[in-house]
């Protein structure tokens, strides 16, 4: 069961991270399709889990780690990350994974517009970055519906299944938000 909703959208709500958390968090993880594309490549235990958020999920730093839930049930779908947030500088990055299960019903797109309204309204960013394999048209579509610009691309930057392939790099800035 998720932790307390944090900012809520019409399609998507975003929750707090519990322990209840865990066991979905570490299912998905360790799934292919999830860790893959994360550049996981080593098995993960409960344990491990459980040790990740001790250490960066339920301390206090200038990290948002939260869940993507449906907006009925709050069911877990997947999650999203708004870390390395410079506040000096104005920027931040973007991670996010959702449930194979859940591919393709929108949920990464809305939950990513949701961030990004909380980032440049709330944290008063300036920029927000992503990265994503080549390999990974769908995440990269994400960014491109919502306005990111391809700003580079990494040759070889990352090992995945068999080969080296290329990071994007992509970022939008608060006044083309």
């Amino acid at each position: 069961m998720p932790g307390d909703p944090f900012l809520l959208g019409d399609d998507v709500v975003l929750c707090t991270v519990s322990e209840d958390d865990l066991s979905f968090m570490n299912r998905n993880i360790n799934n292919p399709a999830v860790r893959r594309p994360l550049t996981s490549t080593i098995p993960r235990t409960m344990a491990e889990t459980r040790q990740y958020f001790e250490d960066h999920i339920s301390k206090e730093d200038d990290s948002f780690h939260l869940l993507i839930c449906t907006p009925d049930e709050h069911t877990p779908v997947g999650m999203i990350t708004l870390f390395k947030v410079a506040r000096r500088e104005g920027h931040a990055e973007i991670a996010i994974w959702v449930d194979p299960e859940f591919h393709g019903t929108g949920y990464g797109t809305a939950a990513s517009r949701l961030i990004l309204d909380f980032a440049f309204a709330e944290q008063r960013l300036h920029r927000v970055q992503t990265r994503v394999l080549e390999t990974n048209p769908a995440s990269q579509r994400i960014w491109e519906k919502l306005g990111f610009t391809h700003e580079g691309t990494h040759r070889d930057e990352e090992y995945d299944d068999g080969e080296f392939v290329d990071t994007r790099y992509y970022a939008i800035l608060e006044d083309e938000w």
